[in-house]
């Protein structure tokens, strides 16, 4: 895979969400299967906008939950293709939480998303990427 030397639109995603009661574990924060979720779907999209083709998820990695999110923050999630390869590509998404009422931002959790472009039965397939 090469290293992309810029982030073109068509390969970055951002997406926010409201996190509700029914999205939260016991402890009144966001479920961790619901970021990953959240995460999965932002790097469907980029990873989408950027090979123009069908995508699916082969590997997700380096996951790191740096603080909870509360029921009532907002999460933003930021997903760029970080690696570019023949059929698959390398998605970093960051969720930022920030309390409505103060502005207060910072960096809840944090991965990497492997997505490989395929072919109607689902095998891997080379794409060209789409500026």
């Amino acid at each position: 895979m090469t290293e992309l030397e810029t982030h073109p639109a068509a390969s970055e995603t951002r997406l926010c969400e409201k996190v509700f009661p029914k999205q939260a574990n016991h402890y009144g924060t966001l479920f961790g299967g619901t970021a990953l979720s959240l995460m999965g779907k932002a790097a469907f999209i980029a990873a989408s906008h950027h090979a123009r083709a069908a995508v699916v998820m082969a590997r997700s990695e380096q996951i790191a939950f740096h603080h909870p999110v509360s029921v009532g923050q907002l999460v933003e999630l930021h997903a760029y293709v970080a690696l570019d390869g023949r059929s698959s590509m390398t998605v970093e998404v960051e969720m930022i939480s920030e309390t409505l009422s103060t502005a207060y931002r910072s960096q809840a959790v944090k991965g990497q998303f492997e997505m490989v472009s395929v072919d109607e039965h689902g095998k891997p397939k080379p794409y060209r990427p789409q500026a």
